[in-house]
């Protein structure tokens, strides 16, 4: 009998350290579950006292470049070529991005945090009042810009080198200006292997969270008996199984199907709480609570509560942990960002990632957060309040005081259960893209193996009671890799710099510009110069005769040249072919416009016989855009090429621009 060795696209060097790092933490989690969360927690709290300035630095770092950037001559570079286009649609494109980067999260605090805010010790010295907006003010800034900043920066990096370098869409990537092809080595299996160990982490974690909270509102609506772990189970194998058929079916299906449908769902539970809550005071503190936060925004930014130490056990616990929550998320949720982005600019990407998800957070807080509050002091006399220990259920109480509760309170399990998914599904096909270095046609049993892996060690740390622990593992990967992403931040910049020079980089002193020689040449070819047979005939005859000269020359100095003819549309192009450099390319081609209808009709114009024009356009190897030539004699036509070939060779000369002309970095990192 003949064993057939079974196909998969694993990356060796990153899929096995990340499975024996991931196992052997969830195991040791199972086995000694207080003393490994006795050991990590005491390894959090250190990093968490004495090195929270990292975090703070960090954060604010990301913030500042962000908008930076979205501002700069930078913001108008797309994610990929120059004439790329967006995949996805403006709406499905946020409903990914979103659903994937908070979404359950939404849905588990958005009452909890504001009421444990606002019956914290702490803030118990001042009037209700204020313990409300303070309640508001912190809910804003642990959910505002500065989360999305930290997705916004690896999402940002992670697009940009793999669609405009043309670089794998992994982590390592994001190095390559500083690393070169180092990132090939050790070094790029290490940053890879570090952000599947914390995606895996990071969903493990909140399968748990997000099981335990499923579990106890289905008991509070009564339709299962009890909160045990056997009911635990059937959550966990329910949730896995349709995030596996989801995952399977790709971005384009399932994920982005998802995502639409609970984005859809979720706004029409947050307007149904707006409408039959308290809704003057919601849009009150609202708009009072956007304000406060702008007026704060940067003392709240730089705090590190140094000068008040009775409230630094509050900020560690929760703002620093926060910082941590979200970096660690960050591997997995930039890198599904970035598979959504293609084609997007730097400043349509920053805006979308930092502003909207902002904005909907803030929306969804109030409407959640200060009914919450105004429930606790005029309705229900400290009641929730007396629950803020118990975050898995205050959700479901919360709603008990508004009309439809039962049914409502379904509906909040269901977007629960379907932002799960968009989670799972999203993170089971980030990592398999991780473990595979985002290989091609990976055969569908691997996508099944990372769900099955998930759920397995899920329950087996759900059961030991080892969550708290595997979360403490999750929080200290942040610290190392928010040096990580501010390596990112000198490595984009770098690269960003000589993109620019790259595209707008002018002709050399040299170029010599038009003379009145063949002024009446060129006058009648204004005139008359707009149908496709002319078109045609230009590039079959000037065109062709001034690039078969320049191949003739080019082969007298020793320089091999092709002249490749091809149609539809109907182009001529010159190549110089390199083994180490991207080859020199210099097109002309035939290319159409509309007409506008008012010069049809004008008689003091030159005919044009239907709503087209036609013109032949230059083009290049490197996607810069092209110019009309038409007006061109043959001679000026060959002393364009030659400046382009100058600008060519003058380019290709400087060590710097090696990521941008090298086609044997970008082969060998494929």
């Amino acid at each position: 009998m003949i064993k057939k060795n079974i196909k998969h696209t694993f990356s060796t060097g990153v899929t096995i350290p990340s499975l024996i790092f991931i196992i052997g933490v969830c195991v040791l989690s199972a086995a000694f579950p207080q003393l490994t969360e006795n050991l990590l927690d005491s390894v959090k709290g250190f990093i968490f006292v004495n090195l929270n300035w990292i975090y703070v630095w960090s954060v604010t770092i990301f913030v500042i470049f962000l908008i930076y950037l979205m501002f700069s001559k930078y913001g108008k570079i797309r994610l990929g070529k120059n004439d790329s286009k967006p995949e996805y649609s403006f709406f499905s494109w946020i409903s990914m991005l979103f659903a994937a980067g908070m979404g359950i999260g939404l849905m588990y605090f958005s009452v909890a945090e504001p009421i444990q805010h606002y019956s914290n010790e702490i803030f118990q010295g001042g009037h209700h009042i204020n313990r409300a907006k303070n309640a508001q003010l912190y809910t804003f800034f642990h959910w505002g810009i500065h989360a999305w900043a930290i997705y916004g920066i690896v999402g940002l990096s992670l697009s940009y080198f793999s669609y405009r370098y043309r670089l794998p869409l992994s982590l390592r990537s994001c190095l390559y200006p500083l690393l070169k092809n180092k990132i090939n080595g050790k070094w790029g299996n290490a940053i890879d292997v570090f952000a599947l160990c914390s995606t895996f982490f990071g969903i493990t974690t909140t399968l748990g969270f997000g099981v335990v909270q499923i579990n106890s509102g289905l008991k509070i609506l009564h339709l299962i008996p009890e909160t045990s772990f056997g009911y635990q189970i059937a959550i966990v194998c329910v949730l896995v199984t349709i995030s596996i058929l989801s995952a399977v079916s790709g971005v384009d299906k399932g994920v982005r199907i998802l995502s639409n449908i609970n984005i859809l769902t979720a706004i029409a539970l947050m307007l149904f709480v707006l409408f039959l809550g308290p809704t003057v005071y919601i849009i009150g503190s609202f708009t009072e609570g956007l304000g406060n936060y702008f007026n704060n925004f940067f003392n709240l930014t730089f705090s590190t509560h140094v000068y008040e130490e009775e409230t630094l056990p509050w900020f560690y616990k929760w703002t620093i942990l926060y910082w941590a929550w979200w970096i660690s998320w960050s591997p997995y949720v930039g890198l599904f960002i970035a598979k959504i982005s293609k084609g997007r600019t730097i400043r349509e990407f920053i805006a979308a990632v930092l502003i909207l998800p902002t904005i909907f957070n803030f929306i969804w807080m109030s409407v959640f957060g200060s009914s919450a509050i105004w429930f606790d002091k005029n309705s229900v006399g400290g009641a929730l309040s007396a629950l803020a220990g118990n975050p898995d259920i205050l959700m479901f109480r919360f709603l008990d005081n508004l009309p439809l509760s039962g049914f409502v309170s379904v509906m909040v399990i269901i977007i629960i259960i379907i932002f799960f998914v968009t989670s799972a599904d999203s993170g089971i096909y980030v990592m398999n893209g991780i473990a595979t270095r985002n290989a091609k046609n990976s055969p569908k049993w691997q996508t099944v193996a990372w769900g099955v892996l998930l759920a397995a060690l899920a329950l087996l740390v759900l059961n030991a009671g080892g969550l708290n622990a595997l979360q403490s593992m999750t929080l200290i990967t942040a610290l190392p890799f928010s040096i990580i992403i501010l390596l990112f931040i000198v490595s984009l910049v770098k690269a960003l710099v000589i993109d620019m020079d790259y595209y707008d980089r002018e002709f050399s002193a040299s170029t010599v510009p038009w003379s009145g020689e063949f002024w009446k040449e060129r006058l009648r070819r204004i005139v008359s110069f707009n149908d496709k047979t002319s078109v045609d005939h230009f590039i079959d005859n000037t065109v062709k005769s001034a690039f078969e000269d320049l191949k003739e020359e080019f082969g007298a100095n020793g320089i091999e040249v092709k002249v490749n003819y091809l149609e539809n549309p109907k182009r001529i192009e010159i190549e110089i072919q390199y083994d180490v450099v991207n080859n020199f390319i210099y097109g002309v081609k035939t290319q159409s416009r509309s007409v506008s209808d008012y010069l049809l009709t004008e008689e003091n114009l030159p005919d044009y016989e239907n709503k087209n024009t036609f013109y032949p356009e230059s083009y290049f190897g490197d996607a810069r855009e092209g110019y009309d030539v038409r007006l061109f004699t043959k001679n000026e036509l060959i002393s364009d090429v030659l400046k382009h070939y100058e600008r060519f060779i003058e380019i290709i000369s400087e060590h710097k621009n090696a990521i941008f002309i090298s086609s044997d970095a970008n082969q060998k990192i494929k």
